[in-house]
């Protein structure tokens, strides 16, 4: 199933269900005329999607049913939904992980060959010495022990469409597509399966950075990312089940445009830790709750620093993920000095 928060002709919003080629509100199509009130588990499902979520299989089965006995009224009801974008839902946290071994060397070298290239210079110089990726590009040995990742600000987000604002801190704005997990159920210290099973949707996630503020920020602060990444992250509009993307999951092929040029392709083969792993690390020890969002982190060759390519004010960065969704934002510019 594919949903997705839409604003209708008269200010109100709703879920909606693609249902048929047509985007169908719910909160009009569970209150069709002369029909009975829908029970309050479908009822709340009309301006709440993570509800439509946290229902799993057998919610989302019935309100099919319901959408297919609106089916006189689908012309009628798919008209009254705009064009405005928004987002899917309101997160209650964001993780974000990093899931991919080669994102994490080729975004180490992408940072030394801008910023320390002479200390990229000698780190090229060894690897073609000893035939093989030296220790310095490598992740921390915690990395390939435990599927880590940092809070970030789950208040910044912005949908599909919006303008990205260049912070006034930074000359080295990125991008990151990234593949992000929402949590439908409460879960706790779970085994594999109750942290997969916890899983009610999938979400592209642009995991905006400021690159030569996170160098700092990573290497001589006590803590990790904060100014480099809190100014900005943004949605798609459109959720996906765990049945679209489960099965497909070792090998969705992810693409980036800037301008319409074709910048990066990847896909998401190859994760160091699966998703069972990262949702049951993110709850060890706590609970996680309906709507928070946790991200995988960049899928390999999809960020401006491993390509050596950065994006520009007034740029349109145009995301894309097999089976997911697609996402675009325009850059802005900084602000006057």
């Amino acid at each position: 199933m594919r949903l997705k928060r839409v604003r209708l002709t008269d200010g109100t919003t709703s879920t909606a269900v693609l249902h048929d080629g047509r985007w169908l509100p719910l909160a009009l199509a569970l209150a069709a005329p002369g029909r009975a009130a829908p029970d309050p588990e479908l009822a709340v499902t009309g301006d709440d999607l993570v509800a439509c979520l946290s229902g799993g299989t057998a919610l989302q089965a019935r309100l099919s049913a319901a959408l297919g006995a609106a089916a006189p009224r689908h012309a009628e009801l798919a008209a009254l939904v705009t064009d405005e974008p928004l987002l899917p839902f309101a997160p209650r946290s964001f993780r974000d992980f990093m899931l991919w071994e080669r994102h994490a060397v080729e975004a180490r070298r992408g940072l030394y060959r801008r910023f320390a290239p002479q200390l990229y210079a000698d780190i090229a110089a060894e690897e073609a010495r000893i035939g093989a990726i030296p220790p310095q590009l490598r992740p921390n040995p915690l990395w390939y022990a435990r599927p880590i990742y940092y809070m970030g600000n789950h208040l910044s987000f912005r949908p599909d469409g919006a303008a990205i604002p260049w912070p006034s801190y930074t000359h080295a704005l990125d991008y990151e597509l990234e593949l992000g997990v929402v949590i439908a159920r409460p879960v706790a210290s779970p085994s594999p399966e109750e942290a997969l099973a916890a899983i009610g949707g999938f979400v592209l996630v642009n995991d905006w950075s400021a690159r030569d503020v996170q160098i700092p920020e990573m290497t001589e602060g006590q803590f990790g990312p904060v100014k480099a990444k809190h100014f900005a992250s943004s949605m798609g509009a459109e959720v996906v089940t765990p049945d679209e993307v489960l099965p497909y999951l070792d090998g969705l092929a992810a693409r980036v445009r800037v301008n319409g040029a074709l910048w990066g392709e990847g896909s998401t083969a190859g994760m160091r830790h699966g998703l069972a792993a990262m949702v049951a690390y993110a709850a060890l020890g706590e609970q996680l709750e309906p709507g928070e969002l946790l991200a995988t982190g960049t899928i390999p060759g999809c960020c401006g620093v491993e390509i050596d390519r950065w994006v520009a004010p007034g740029d349109l960065v145009e995301l894309e993920l097999e089976r997911v969704g697609r996402l675009s934002n325009r850059v802005g510019a900084p602000p006057a000095a």
